[in-house]
């Protein structure tokens, strides 16, 4: 066999094995976003990191916060409720031998929580875990922080504890392997349907030298073959030489046809290397856009959250319009007169005109019904119950005339135990008679709520979310009160934007903060605010407000 023939079948086998690499999927279960945000600087002492993945985490996931100095500050870490993503994730799985992507719009947080903050700079949160079809997740979130510095809770150590092996079957965990602690590659956006051009110079290099390996071995061989002695070179050998020297045409024993091998490599190598950059790139929907497909079931933790600070916002006001997320808010009446208890009912009805039965259980409540007037005053926070056909309904009494806004904040629960998205939806509701509109009490940082002095500490910021605590002190008396949980926990917070009543709804982190209620709270824009606070002392309910000029 010629030395152009063995070229050209060795040029087969290179690109066979080539063409043989399977094109990988995306990562399932991946990381969707952080609060703060990887990259960001945080200026203002924070107590937990939330990440935010595209299904649930396990509940052997495991999660570290590593320190400037190297130390480890984390505390554990909690999952958190469900809130929309800032930016659709999309995700492909192998089905019908294709891969087809699914698009995400909720994220499912695991809330991290951090002990102290011993020095500034570059903090290192690391996760690892395990996505429901068994592919493991993990990666690194930085952020820098450039706060004060705050001491360590009393009696708290340094965690010591490993990842589970069943995360990783037995691999080293995530904060001890620089490998596995590698954030996952983004996906590819060439407009081309996924060529990953990286890939592709890769692989013609790697052809290049696959072919010029295989020639160099051809090669080498030939001329080895060409000067060894052979067999009964008397005769043969002249007749041999007469034959080439009357031919023209055949080589000397020892050259090497190097045109044909040059224009063979390039030829394999571009199309290797292009095979290659195509099997390293994601696949890409061929369709103009992907439908969303709602994620795996998953239960629910509460309302709309956020964390961190420093970060953009990561939770719009809600509760402007009377529909969203496929459902719409119908109330039977929109008028009552005032100063008159009157039962308020409404239905919560689905895109199929059918009034919504299955509600999730979340802070004690299925539903949260919230009632301000279009000044901000007048605010009732209530609990109505629902009959076994869908309907609402709880006694409303509005002492004076006006217009108000009336909130629902509820998460619908399916058949199956799966929940959706939580919603906020908003419809206005009318008391006749002459209106006299109140004006906001200039913005403090104290107000009186009760027997109580409630203060609040930090300032939010407008597109930012910051943390932002209370603590409460019963008036004329020194040391804060001795809080309650309501609702399953130490205080809710509500905050209403003045002129479209756009409704933001927090809640704390589970624990006291040195004995005050602290929130995450993000704030969407400029302009003002009433906050609403609730906390429970006694037994009793009461509420604090405060004015907030963001601008």
């Amino acid at each position: 066999m010629g030395l152009f023939h063995r070229v050209v079948l060795a040029s087969t086998a290179v690109l066979a094995v080539v063409f043989a690499v399977p094109s990988p999927a995306s990562a399932h279960g991946t990381l969707a976003m952080s609060n703060p945000v990887s990259g960001s600087t945080v200026s203002s002492p924070l107590m937990s990191v939330e990440l935010f993945f595209t299904e649930k985490v396990p509940d052997n996931a495991y999660f570290t916060v590593t320190a400037p100095n190297g130390g480890r500050v984390d505390n554990g870490w909690e999952h958190a409720g469900p809130r929309p993503l800032d930016k659709p994730v999309t995700e492909y799985f192998m089905e019908g031998g294709k891969f087809e992507p699914r698009q995400y719009t909720t994220g499912f947080p695991a809330r991290v929580r951090i002990a102290h903050l011993p020095v500034t700079g570059e903090y290192k949160v690391d996760y690892q875990s395990k996505a429901s079809d068994g592919d493991n997740v993990h990666g690194t979130v930085n952020f820098k922080y450039t706060g004060p510095v705050t001491p360590a809770p009393a009696g708290w150590t340094p965690p010591t504890d490993q990842a589970d092996p069943a995360l990783t079957g037995g691999a080293a965990s995530v904060a001890s392997s620089p490998a596995a602690a590698a954030p996952p590659a983004a996906a590819p956006t060439e407009e081309d349907g996924g060529t990953n051009w990286l890939g592709w110079i890769g692989g013609v290099a790697a052809s290049v030298a696959a072919v010029a390996a295989v020639a160099g071995v051809v090669a080498w061989r030939r001329r080895t073959s060409a000067g060894a002695p052979r067999k009964g070179g008397g005769a043969k050998g002249g007749a041999a030489k007469g034959s080439t020297a009357k031919s023209g045409a055949a080589k000397a024993p020892g050259s090497v046809p190097v045109v044909p091998i040059a224009v063979g490599a390039v030829v394999v190598a571009l199309i290797g290397g292009y095979a290659l950059g195509r099997s390293t790139a994601a696949p890409q929907p061929t369709a103009a856009a992907p439908k969303p497909v709602a994620p795996a079931a998953q239960p629910m933790g509460g309302h709309q959250h956020s964390g961190g600070d420093g970060g953009p916002a990561t939770v719009e006001a809600a509760g402007t319009t009377v529909s969203a997320g496929g459902y719409t808010l119908q109330p039977v009446r929109r008028s009552q007169p005032a100063g008159r208890a009157v039962d308020y009912a409404f239905r919560i009805v689905g895109a199929d005109r059918q009034p919504a039965t299955r509600f999730a259980v979340v802070h004690d409540k299925p539903l949260h019904m919230v009632v301000a007037g279009r000044d901000l005053a007048g605010f009732q926070h209530l609990h109505p119950t629902m009959s076994p056909d869908g309907l609402w309904s709880v006694p409303l009494a509005l002492p004076r005339s006006g217009a108000y806004r009336i909130f629902a904040d509820f998460t619908v629960a399916t058949a199956d135990g799966a929940t959706t998205t939580p919603l906020v939806l908003g419809v206005d509701h009318h008391v006749p008679g002459a209106t006299t509109e109140t004006a906001l009490p200039p913005a403090a940082t104290q107000a009186e709520a009760g027997p109580f002095t409630v203060t609040m500490e930090g300032a939010p910021k407008a597109g930012s979310t910051v943390p932002i605590s209370f603590r409460v002190a019963r008036s004329g008396a020194p040391g804060p009160a001795t809080l309650e949980r309501y609702l399953g926990a130490y205080g809710h917070l509500v905050v209403l934007r003045e002129g479209d009543l756009g409704y933001v709804h927090v809640h704390p982190d589970p624990e006291l903060a040195d004995g005050a209620i602290r929130f995450n709270v993000s704030v969407p824009g400029a302009g003002r605010y009433r906050a609403f606070l609730e906390f429970q002392v006694g037994g009793k309910v009461d509420r604090a407000e405060f004015t907030l000029d963001l601008t």
